[in-house]
């Protein structure tokens, strides 16, 4: 496996640990609807969160909570909506959160930070 999908992976794993601490139900990990993919669809109580994960493990090209733009923004809109669609989802309880995750691998420590609602 390529290193950055093994970080990836590694950060989806430290995002899922930390949303099923904070109450979330994890439905699906990597979801694919058509060429985009959701990294982890949870819900917490009746609210159905799709979540976009990001990790880095150093700051050559920016820290993670810079990771995500318009583009990207777009692309997961898309994906809700399909996913929503496929699953024929009529209520409009969810949301779009996204995870932040920075590793230090020097003090083998992540720093998670966690923005809700970023539709």
């Amino acid at each position: 496996m390529h290193y950055n999908k093994k970080v990836g992976n590694f950060g989806e794993k430290l995002a899922c640990d930390y949303l099923q601490k904070k109450g979330y139900k994890i439905i699906s990990r990597n979801t694919r609807a058509k060429h985009n993919e959701i990294d982890i669809i949870a819900k917490i109580k009746e609210v159905i969160v799709f979540v976009e994960v990001k990790t880095r493990t150093n700051s050559n090209f920016g820290v993670a909570e810079d990771a995500i733009c318009r583009y990207k923004m777009s692309h997961l809109n898309n994906a809700i909506n399909l996913y929503l669609n496929y699953k024929k989802i009529t209520d409009d309880n969810f949301r779009l959160d996204y995870i932040a995750v920075n590793i230090d691998k020097v003090k083998k420590v992540a720093n998670i930070k966690h923005f809700k609602d970023i539709l």
